[in-house]
C-alpha cells in the first residue's frame, strides 16, 4: 500500500499537479488497498475535518501580523538595529544577517519570508563588502531557519494540533534552540570573515545610535513577548494571541501613520493567498494521515522499532534520518502532517517528551527548507542573489551541516529544549 501511495504521489508531483491534489491521489491509491467503499465517505469527511481545528485559526493571524509588520516598515528598523549592534565587527554584515533573522523570527515565524526580506536587502550589500555571492546567499537561507524555531512558529502550531501538546510549552522550548542555531551561524561567519580577511567597518556606532535604533524597533521586538507571555500565563489561547498581535500591529501602524487602508488590504490579500495554500495541504494531508492510521501503519512502524525502544536518543536519530530524507522530497507542511502521527506513538513508548519531540521534528522540517531539491529558501536566495539554483544547492551543504550539528546537540541533550518550559511549570 505504501509503495503504491508513494508512486502515485511522486508521479503527480513530477507531472506538475498541485501538491494537495497529489496528496489526495496518493490517498485514493491507498483506499484501493484498504477498502474502496470508504473512499466516497471518508475522503471528504477527513478533508474538512483536518482543517476544522480551532487552534489552526492562529496560523493566518500570525501570518497576517508578520505581513502587517513588513508593510509598516518594521523590517528595515530591525535590520538597522542589528547593524548598530554588530555591523562594525569584522564580517559585520554576516552578523547583521544572522541577528536580523533572530529578530525576524519573533515577527512572522516564516523562513521563506525572512529569506526574501533579508536577502533582497543584505545579499547585494554583502557582495559589495567582499563576501562571495554563494556565501551571502547561503548564510541568508541558512540563518532564516531560525524563523520557525523561535516563536511564533507555524510548524509548532501544526504539531500541537496533531498531538494535543501545549503551544505555550512548544514556543518556550524553541527559544534556546533558536538562539543556539543563531550562535552556530555567527561562529561560522566568524571563521569565514577571518579566512576571507574581511575588513572592519570604519564607522563604529555610538551608544546614542544604538539607543535610537532600539527605540525605533521596540514595537516589533515586543511582539513575540506579547505572544509567548499571553499563551504561557494563560491570558489568551494561541488563536486569541494571534488576534491580539494583529490588533496591536494595526493600532501601532495607524497611530504611527506607517500603515494605511491600502497597505492593510494588501497584507490581508497576501495572507489569504498563503493561508489557502497551507490549509489545502493540511486538509489533503489529513486524509492521508487518517488512512495510514486506519491501516495501522503507526503500529507496524512501532513494532519495527521495538528493539530500539529503550534508547530514546537512537529513536530520535532514526526519526531525524527519516524526516531529513522525506523533507528533501516533500513540501514541509505535508511532511510534518504525515510523519508526526506515525512518530508520536513510538516516541511516547520510548519515553520521549512530546515537547522535545516537537522541537526535534520542527528542526528537521526546517532544515529541509535548504536541502535539494525542494528547499524553498534556496530558491528564494538564488533569485535575490542572481545565482544559478544548481550552483547554490552545491554550496549550501556547509550551512546544512551547521544546522544538523545543532539538531544533534538538542537530541543528545534534551535538557536544552526542556529548560524554559520546566522553569515555567
Amino acid at each position: 500500500m505504501l509503495i503504491a501511495m508513494l508512486c502515485a504521489f511522486a508521479i503527480h508531483v513530477l507531472l506538475g499537479v498541485p501538491l494537495f491534489i497529489s496528496l489526495l491521489m496518493a490517498a485514493v491509491a491507498g483506499f484501493f488497498f484498504v477498502d474502496l467503499a470508504l473512499l466516497e465517505r471518508m475522503l471528504p469527511q477527513q478533508f474538512f475535518a483536518g482543517i476544522d481545528v480551532f487552534s489552526l485559526m492562529a496560523i493566518p493571524l500570525f501570518i497576517l501580523a508578520g505581513n502587517l509588520m513588513n508593510a509598516a516598515g518594521l523590517t528595515t528598523k530591525l535590520i538597522a538595529l542589528a547593524k548598530s549592534m554588530v555591523g562594525h565587527l569584522r564580517g559585520g554584515l554576516g552578523y547583521v544577517n544572522v541577528v536580523s533573522s533572530v529578530f525576524f523570527a519573533g515577527v512572522n515565524g516564516s523562513a521563506v519570508a525572512d529569506t526574501s526580506a533579508l536577502g533582497s536587502l543584505l545579499v547585494p550589500a554583502m557582495k559589495k563588502e567582499g563576501y562571495s555571492a554563494a556565501y551571502a546567499a547561503g548564510l541568508t537561507a541558512g540563518s532564516s531557519l531560525i524563523g520557525p524555531i523561535i516563536p511564533p512558529s507555524i510548524f509548532m502550531i501544526l504539531y500541537a494540533s496533531l498531538t494535543n501538546t501545549s503551544v505555550g510549552d512548544l514556543f518556550l522550548a524553541g527559544v534556546i534552540p533558536g538562539l543556539l542555531l543563531g550562535g552556530a551561524f555567527m561562529l561560522m561567519n566568524w571563521v569565514y570573515a577571518y579566512r576571507a580577511n574581511l575588513p572592519y567597518s570604519d564607522e563604529k556606532p555610538s551608544l546614542r545610535m544604538i539607543s535610537l535604533a532600539l527605540v525605533a524597533s521596540l514595537p516589533a521586538l515586543l511582539a513575540p513577548f506579547i505572544i509567548v507571555a499571553g499563551i504561557v500565563f494563560g491570558f489568551v489561547t494561541p488563536t486569541e494571541s494571534g488576534a491580539l498581535i494583529v490588533a496591536y500591529v494595526v493600532l501601532f501602524g495607524l497611530l504611527g501613520k506607517s500603515l494605511n487602508l491600502r497597505r492593510i488590504w494588501e497584507a490581508v490579500v497576501e495572507t489569504c493567498t498563503l493561508t489557502s495554500a497551507i490549509f489545502l495541504i493540511i486538509a489533503a494531508s489529513s486524509v492521508v494521515s487518517w488512512l495510514l492510521a486506519y491501516a495501522q501503519v503507526p503500529n507496524q512502524f512501532a513494532a519495527m522499532l521495538q528493539p530500539f525502544i529503550d534508547n530514546p536518543t537512537l529513536i530520535l536519530l532514526l526519526f531525524s534520518a527519516i524526516t531529513f530524507v522525506t523533507g528533501m522530497m516533500m513540501e514541509e507542511v505535508s511532511a510534518l502532517m504525515l510523519l508526526t502521527p506515525v512518530f508520536m506513538p513510538v516516541a511516547l513508548q520510548a519515553g520521549v517528551d512530546p515537547v522535545h519531540l516537537g522541537i526535534v521534528i520542527t528542526m528537521n522540517i526546517t532544515i529541509a527548507l535548504i536541502t535539494p531539491p525542494m528547499g524553498a529558501c534556496v530558491f528564494v536566495a538564488a533569485a535575490v542573489s542572481k545565482l544559478e539554483l544548481v550552483s547554490l544547492f552545491k554550496t549550501i551543504w556547509p550551512f546544512v551541516l551547521v544546522a544538523m550539528s545543532v539538531l544533534l546537540l538538542l537530541i543528545v541533550f534534551p535538557q536544552i529544549t526542556l529548560l524554559l518550559p520546566g522553569m515555567v511549570d
